[in-house]
């Protein structure tokens, strides 16, 4: 869509004001009116919209899902027995007999050989675009590279690289020979890289010597170094050769390439919950959870997202910057699934300044941009200008943390009413959304919309009852196909204990949400941060919105000390400041917002200015971390420092901790 209009900049949405409605042709011209419309011809299933479909979608799981195969035309080499052997949780086994592959998959989503596939955009190396052709035989060379070096079905492959096409074409290669990839990014310092790859013991290993971070060089040499020391069962290191930056000792990338002569060109079909990759949870509370994900889940949970919830398909162009350690990495490359092009970002987000995305969304034509609530909210504050672009972005979406009503109405106001705003929240542990949008939902401010097709989820009370209009625990009540396959390594009892421990049978995610009885809802933050001041309970979304907006803070963390003797606890708000502004005045400001809007529940005990806030790689903040500092526990012990998008930034914490315990 070109940019011609804005609405007034005057705009003012508060939560639950609808800011974008579907237009009246939806049905028509989206991929979920499609799937709709098939529904009714091919299974004589007549359902209305949205809520009619959701409703058909969890109570009718087997026909939902089997319908998601057939209407997206999966490969199957198998011979299918049933869609689900039981409604049970964990243990359910999705596809019996089924055969299928991932990279298969993913590789025929687009017919047109001349079609572009992935354009790769980075700070280290000149641009770097692949059309669906070269993708396919560049995959099929990094097949016989990696058979040729051991590499088999259940064998483990990993990445340790930027957002860069060899990453993707080395991902799709373990896949379609059966081998089990997983990755991290290449800004983790070596202990991280071990903490997790260690776990899994890969025999191949695919390195960047180093990278260009904005105007930052970053040489990697030392980390790669202590990687290949602590893991012995590394066999072979390849390095991509990115810039400037090589590996010592490693086995050429481009050269093993271009030296295959035979380029390996079928798949190999495994069963559906044959381990596709292993992803790592955030490793900022505990060792990084392995979580197993299989081949049929992440094919049938992306197919369903991408096409029905973004309305993604062939002649889009999806760009959303991640790095290869995060779940939305996965979530792009499986744009391919749906014969989309994908656009990989590699880079300082914020360099030169924030437009660099935007440039970049104008100029590869994406129509759908991922944008996280942060970097949103940054561009608001930075005044930053959208008019006069030729942007053709139909949808923006947005994950990893609440976006209050001033997000959304900053996209309506530099993008238009014709753009769709899909928030949604899920995580690793599915690999995709549990709540989002889609093009049948209403958008509105400061809430998501809706629930995922395919996804049970409601709230409960700590008894387990359901809640309406209230704060709970946000749980999954039916199995999805892309619930892990398990933990590398475990026997059932840490996945169990992860997910299952608090109400047997249901999937309890960890977040603290708040459900309408239409649907919409809002994710107040993680649950095991919630406040519970005197027997309420409050989300931490709600301070930073208020705290935020004021100009003299910057960013804010609060975190709540309970009272063993029941009382009301105490309340402690941590914020970095604009400029200079006196404690008492700070805290007499900080605490009229948030009684004047919130309560006098919600008055921190103490404000405290720090010079940083600790978030992990992908943003989020670090709220239980710092809590179990304040209650006496070693900082290393709680959060690894590798873990940190800035690993002096818990210095602070330590420090105040230190000086409380003095006091007492």
């Amino acid at each position: 869509m070109s940019r011609t209009e804005t609405t007034s900049s005057a705009t003012t949405f508060n939560t639950g004001d609808v800011v974008w409605r579907p237009p009246a042709d939806v049905l028509d011209t989206t991929r979920v009116g499609a799937f709709l419309r098939w529904l009714r011809h091919e299974r004589g299933i007549e359902l209305a919209g949205h809520e009619e479909l959701w409703q058909w979608s969890v109570d009718e799981l087997e026909q939902f899902w089997s319908a998601i195969w057939d209407f997206f035309e999966v490969t199957d080499h198998g011979s299918r027995e049933v869609v689900l052997e039981r409604r049970i949780m964990p243990g359910a086994r999705w596809f019996p007999g089924s055969l299928l592959n991932y990279a298969e998959q993913a590789l025929k989503g687009c017919g047109d050989d001349e079609a572009p596939a992935i354009l790769a955009r980075s700070q280290t190396r000149d641009d770097l675009d692949l059309t669906w052709g070269e993708l396919r035989d560049q995959v099929g060379r990094a097949r016989r590279v990696l058979r040729d070096h051991g590499v088999g079905p259940g064998d483990r492959v990993a990445g340790y690289l930027p957002n860069a096409p060899e990453a993707v074409v080395a991902f799709l290669a373990a896949a379609g020979l059966g081998a089990i990839w997983t990755g991290c990014a290449i800004e983790f310092g070596s202990r991280s890289v071990i903490d997790r790859l260690g776990q899994v013991e890969p025999t191949v290993l695919l390195v960047a010597g180093g990278y260009a971070y904005g105007d930052k060089q970053v040489d990697r040499s030392e980390q790669i170094a202590a990687v290949r020391a602590e893991i012995p069962t590394i066999r072979t290191v390849f390095d991509i050769e990115y810039g400037d930056w090589r590996s010592p000792d490693a086995v050429s990338w481009p050269a093993a390439m271009t030296a295959v002569t035979e380029p390996i060109l079928e798949t190999t079909p495994v069963p559906f919950d044959h381990p596709l990759v292993v992803l790592f949870s955030s490793g900022t509370t505990g060792k990084p959870k392995p979580i197993v994900h299989g081949h049929g889940g992440i094919v049938l949970e992306h197919l369903k997202n991408h096409a029905l919830s973004w309305d993604l398909g062939s002649g889009d162009v999806m760009l959303w910057y991640s790095t290869t350690a995060w779940m939305m990495w996965n979530a792009l490359v499986s744009g391919l699934l749906v014969g989309s092009t994908i656009v990989l970002l590699d880079g300082n987000p914020g360099h030169p300044d924030l437009t660099w995305q935007w440039d970049l969304a104008e100029q590869t034509g994406a129509t759908l941009m991922g944008a996280s609530p942060g970097f949103i909210m940054a561009c608001r504050s930075a005044g930053i200008d959208l008019t006069g672009r030729d942007l053709r972005i139909r949808v923006v979406g947005s994950a990893g943390s609440p976006l209050p009503p001033e997000g959304y109405t900053w996209i309506r106001d530099q993008l238009g009413e014709r753009v769709q705003l899909n928030v949604g929240s899920g995580g690793t542990d599915v690999c995709t959304g549990l709540v989002q949008n889609n093009p049948l939902l209403p958008v509105r401010a400061g809430m998501i919309s809706g629930r995922a097709l395919g996804v049970d989820v409601h709230a409960f009370d700590p008894e387990g009852h359901e809640l309406i209009g209230e704060p709970g625990e946000l749980v999954v009540l039916s199995p999805m196909p892309s619930m892990p396959v398990g933990f590398w390594g475990d026997d059932g009892t840490r996945l169990g204990a992860a997910y299952f421990d608090t109400y047997p049978g249901v999937w309890r995610h960890g977040d603290w949400i708040i459900f309408e009885a239409d649907g919409r809802c809002i994710v107040t933050g993680r649950s095991d941060a919630t406040l519970n001041r005197g027997g309420v309970r409050l989300g931490t979304a709600e301070f930073y919105r208020v705290v935020e907006e004021l100009p003299e803070v910057g960013d804010s963390l609060v975190i709540h000390l309970e009272d063993p003797e029941g009382g009301n606890g105490e309340l402690i708000l941590f914020v970095t400041t604009t400029g200079d502004i006196d404690a008492a005045d700070l805290r007499a400001r900080v605490s009229g917002a948030l009684r004047s809007a919130l309560s006098p529940r919600h008055v921190p005990d103490e404000v405290v200015e720090v010079p940083a806030i600790p978030r992990n790689l992908t943003g989020k903040k670090l709220e239980v971390p710092v809590k179990r500092i304040l209650q006496g526990a070693d900082a290393s012990d709680v959060v690894s420092a590798d873990a940190l998008a800035d690993p002096s930034s818990i210095d602070a914490y330590v420090q105040y901790a230190a000086r409380r315990r003095e006091r007492s």
